[in-house]
C-alpha cells in the first residue's frame, strides 16, 4: 500500500527517479518469446534501424545457390534506401541483380574478397564511382577489427533456427556446412537478421550461431540452394591436364620434405588444387603417413580421407559441397571454425598458422613468383583474394598449381596483371610442363631433385610459354580504378584499373 501510494504522489525528483525505475523494470518482466520472429523481409528491415548511408553485410557458405542476397537487396531497392556500403564476405555470378542497384543508387560502396560474372564484368568498366575494396578471407576480419568496416546489420541466411535464433548450417533442406564467414558478422554487426527456410524447436542444436548475437529472423521460402554449392571454382575436376598437374603436385609434396606423419594440408580453390588430395591417398597409403588435419574450404574427398582414417581432423570455414556440409552433422571430429580463427593474421591464434602445406591456383604467376587470382587475360575481374595471399604467408610450403598455358594466353607471364599474393610466399610452381621452385627455397629444389623429380628454373617455363603462345599484346587500361586490391594486414597490395573499351 505504502508502495502504490509513493508512486502516486510524485512530489520531487527522487520520486519521479523512482517511478522511472518502477515502469522499466515493469517493461522488462514482460515475457519476451516471439519478439526477435518478423512476418516479412521488409519488417525485419524497418524493425533493424537501417538507414540510408549504411553498411550491410552477408556470407557466401551458399556460393553460387546464394538465395538470400538478392531478396534483400530488392527489399531495399523497393524500399527506397540509397547510398548503402555492401560488405558480402564474397559475390559471384548469381548476384548480378545488384548492377541495377549500383545504377540506381542503392548501392555506392563494396567490400568483398571477390566478384564474378556480370557484375564484375560492369564493375570492370567503371559501373561503380568508388572503388570495389578487395580483401582476403582473413583481412575482412581485419578490417572489420581495425573499425574501417563497421557493420550495421547483418543479413544472414541459415537453413533453420529456433524462434530464438540459434542456429547453424547443416541441419535442414539448405544445408551449407560452416558458417564459418558469418560469424564474424553475427559477432560485431550492430544488429543480426536472420534470414531462414525453417524455424525448429528451441533449443536448436548444436549452435553455430548463437541466440544472443541474433536481433531478428525473418522466415523465407528459400536462401539457397545447396547442390550449387558445388559448382565452378569448387568442382571436383575431370579435365586430364588439371588431373595431371594435380597429380605431379602430389609427388611434389611426397617429396617436399614436409610429408611426413601429422603433417597438415589445405588446398584452394579451382579443379586442379582440389584434385590433388585424391592423388595423395594413395601416398599416405603406401608411407604410413596420416594427416593431422585438413583445413579451409573442405571438400567431399577430404572428408572421405577423413573418414578412412587418413585425415584425423577437419577444420572447415567453408564446406565446397554438399556431402562436407553434411559431414558436419556426423562427424565429430569435422569442425567448424571462424574466419577470425582461420586466418586473420592479428587474431590470438590462425589456424593458417599451424599449415604445414597448402596447394592454390592461379589465373597468373610472373617470372617473380607473384600470383594474380583475381583479374583474367583481358584485364576484367573474374576471381576472388580468398583465402589465397593469408594461407600462402603462413604455410610452411606453398604451390601453386596452374597451366602453363590455357587457350592462346599464357598464365606464367612476365609480371601478373593484378599482384595478390607476392611472390616472397610462394615456394613452388606446379605446370604441366614443368616444375619451378623459388629460388629463395634451394633446399626444397635439392629435396625434388633426390625424390626424382625434375626441377626447371621459372624463367625456362616462361621461355616455353612464349614458344607456345606468342607475346601477348598488353591490356588497355584507363587512369580510372575501379578496385583496390588489399593485403592481409589491410596495406594496398595493388590496384585494378577500368578495362579500356
Amino acid at each position: 500500500m505504502k508502495r502504490q501510494q509513493r508512486l502516486m504522489t510524485l512530489n520531487n525528483h527522487a520520486d519521479l527517479r523512482f517511478y522511472q525505475e518502477a515502469s522499466k523494470a515493469n517493461q522488462l518482466a514482460r515475457k519476451p518469446r516471439d519478439i526477435k520472429r518478423c512476418d516479412s523481409l521488409q519488417e525485419a528491415i524497418r524493425r533493424s534501424g537501417l538507414q540510408d548511408g549504411m553498411t550491410i553485410s552477408f556470407h557466401h557458405a551458399f556460393r553460387g545457390g546464394d538465395l538470400a542476397l538478392n531478396q534483400v537487396m530488392d527489399a531495399l531497392a523497393a524500399m527506397g534506401f540509397r547510398n548503402l556500403t555492401l560488405a558480402s564476405s564474397s559475390l559471384t555470378d548469381c548476384h548480378a541483380p545488384l548492377v541495377e542497384h549500383i545504377r540506381h543508387g542503392v548501392v555506392s560502396r563494396i567490400y568483398t574478397s571477390g566478384l564474378r560474372g556480370p557484375l564484375a564484368d560492369a564493375i570492370s568498366r567503371g559501373l561503380l564511382k568508388q572503388p570495389v575494396q578487395i580483401h582476403s578471407h582473413g583481412g575482412r576480419v581485419n578490417l572489420i577489427e581495425s573499425g574501417e568496416l563497421q557493420i550495421d546489420v547483418a543479413f544472414l541466411g541459415v537453413p533453420a533456427c529456433d524462434e530464438f535464433g540459434n542456429a547453424n548450417g547443416f541441419s535442414g533442406e539448405a544445408c551449407c556446412g560452416s558458417l564459418g564467414y558469418a560469424k564474424i558478422d553475427a559477432a560485431t554487426a550492430r544488429n543480426v537478421v536472420l534470414l531462414t527456410e525453417a524455424i525448429v524447436l528451441y533449443p536448436h542444436h548444436p549452435a553455430s550461431l548463437a541466440q544472443d548475437q541474433v536481433d531478428l529472423i525473418v522466415q523465407l521460402e528459400r536462401v539457397g540452394d545447396a547442390d550449387k554449392i558445388g559448382a565452378d571454382a569448387t568442382r571436383m575436376t575431370s579435365n586430364p591436364r588439371e588431373l595431371l598437374i594435380a597429380r605431379r603436385a602430389a609427388e611434389v609434396i611426397a617429396g617436399s620434405g614436409y610429408f611426413v606423419n601429422g603433417f597438415s594440408l589445405q588446398t584452394g580453390t579451382g579443379g586442379a588444387s582440389l584434385a590433388v588430395t585424391r592423388f595423395l591417398e594413395d601416398k599416405m597409403r603406401a608411407r604410413g603417413v596420416r594427416a593431422g588435419f585438413a583445413l579451409g574450404g573442405i571438400t567431399s574427398t577430404m572428408v572421405e580421407l577423413h573418414e578412412k582414417g587418413l585425415i584425423g581432423k577437419l577444420l572447415d570455414v567453408q564446406s565446397f559441397d554438399r556431402a562436407a556440409a553434411m559431414s558436419l552433422a556426423r562427424n565429430p571430429h569435422h569442425i567448424e571454425i571462424s574466419a577470425n580463427q582461420y586466418a586473420n593474421f592479428s587474431s590470438k591464434g590462425a589456424s593458417v598458422d599451424r599449415l604445414d602445406v597448402v596447394v592454390l591456383s592461379a589465373l597468373e604467376v610472373d617470372t617473380a613468383f607473384n600470383v594474380n587470382v583475381l583479374t583474367g587475360s583481358d584485364g576484367v575481374i573474374r576471381g576472388a583474394s580468398g583465402g589465397h595471399c593469408d594461407t600462402a604467408a603462413a604455410a610452411r610450403l606453398a604451390i601453386i598449381v596452374a597451366p602453363l598455358v590455357r587457350g592462346r594466353i599464357p598464365t606464367l607471364v612476365e609480371q601478373v596483371t593484378t599482384c595478390v599474393t607476392p611472390g616472397s610466399s610462394i615456394d613452388i610452381l606446379v605446370t604441366d610442363h614443368g616444375i619451378a621452385v623459388n629460388p629463395a627455397r634451394p633446399e626444397l629444389a635439392q629435396r625434388l631433385r633426390e625424390a626424382g623429380l625434375e626441377v626447371v628454373s621459372i624463367q625456362w617455363l616462361r621461355e616455353r610459354a612464349r614458344l607456345l603462345t606468342g607475346e601477348p599484346q598488353p591490356i588497355a587500361f584507363t587512369d580510372n580504378v575501379v578496385a583496390v586490391v588489399r593485403y592481409r594486414d589491410g596495406s594496398v597490395i595493388d590496384v585494378v584499373h577500368q578495362v579500356a573499351e
